[in-house]
């Protein structure tokens, strides 16, 4: 993301990658008012009043609205917001929707100015620039796995599972060679040139794999990294024990993640750590909250974000760090067993 503006009441960004639609889709709550370059049929050219002919040409034109619902996927292309139309060359008070995708300049704004924490967001967007997405795969004897690592997110992408070459299937060496093949060959379709590519996974069929992969890809940028388990829990644990730091030590992911994981640690061994709303609103009330990870739909709820507005703010001045997670990992969804917010402590509080 970058900035192109900046002023008391809001921001005008460029939107530069998929990530960036995450960021805005969670600043760009209800109430917000949003002005980009879009497109829309003149209400004049109907033939009844208020119409709108179907033939009449969309024409280009700003439109800043008040956003009254989202509507956004994580990993996908684009962002929708809805809402009334309060400045425009046409049909002010009708609704419109804005559809926001990579490229898009975006103008934000909020009536009583925009937040920390929504300038703490955006800004940790633009922090990070552009940042190409990794690729991952966990290898193993009879099946491989793709995933796609972004900032705030981890997706699935496919799964391959060999099938013959058991005690049955004569040959298995013959078998497997062929199936690895097939595998590194669909797999450099799937993961860009650009895009650094983590293999890992436990034993030696990452070894096998990697020369594979290498003949059929054109990444130039290929890590082998052994874990001591398989499947979906090798790519956790490239991320939570920073096996490929040299890759993804910069995204907001990790250190999502490793916060996470500490506090599940602390959790298990009855160590400083605080959940719930109101053990974490005592912690801050105390200054013991050294870093608060909290759910970053949680903080705008309309229902629940001002229980947490004061306990956020507090965590800060009393020098805490905030860290506005995404869910759409394993350790979010963990975040979410916990209510959407864990804290961390620099000691314990009195009873």
């Amino acid at each position: 993301m970058r900035m192109v503006s900046e002023s008391e009441a809001g921001i005008k960004v460029r939107v530069d990658d998929e990530d960036d639609l995450w960021t805005l889709s969670k600043v760009c709550g209800s109430g917000a008012i949003v002005g980009m370059l879009t497109h829309r049929r003149d209400s004049t050219t109907g033939t009844q009043e208020g119409g709108r002919s179907k033939q009449a040409e969309r024409k280009p034109m700003w439109i800043s609205l008040r956003v009254e619902e989202t509507s956004f996927h994580p990993f996908s292309d684009n962002l929708r917001l809805q809402g009334v139309i309060l400045e425009g060359p046409v049909d002010v008070g009708s609704y419109h929707t804005h559809t926001i995708e990579v490229g898009s300049e975006v103008e934000v704004s909020w009536e009583e100015g925009i937040g920390q924490s929504d300038l703490e967001l955006i800004r940790s967007a633009i922090d990070e620039g552009i940042r190409p997405r990794v690729g991952l795969v966990v290898v193993e004897n009879d099946e491989v796995l793709l995933f796609e690592v972004a900032k705030h997110g981890i997706r699935d992408v496919s799964s391959f599972e060999m099938r013959g070459g058991g005690k049955r299937g004569g040959d298995s060496s013959a078998v497997r060679s062929d199936f690895y093949n097939r595998v590194a060959r669909e797999t450099s379709l799937v993961f860009a040139s650009s895009m650094p590519v983590i293999i890992c996974g436990p034993g030696i069929a990452r070894e096998v794999f990697e020369p594979l992969f290498k003949e059929h890809s054109g990444s130039g940028m290929i890590v082998n990294i052994g874990t001591s388990i398989g499947g979906r829990a090798a790519a956790n644990e490239v991320i939570s024990e920073g096996l490929a730091d040299s890759v993804l030590g910069e995204y907001s992911i990790i250190h999502e993640v490793r916060a996470i994981e500490e506090a599940l640690r602390r959790v298990s061994t009855d160590g400083a750590v605080a959940y719930g709303l109101r053990e974490i609103k005592s912690s801050s009330d105390e200054g013991a909250v050294e870093s608060l990870v909290i759910d970053a739909s949680l903080m705008r709820d309309v229902s629940k974000g001002s229980q947490w507005a004061p306990i956020v703010d507090s965590v800060r001045e009393n020098g805490g760090e905030v860290i506005q997670a995404s869910v759409d990992h394993d350790a979010g969804k963990q975040l979410l067993g916990f209510g959407g917010a864990i804290a961390l402590l620099r000691w314990r509080p009195s009873s």
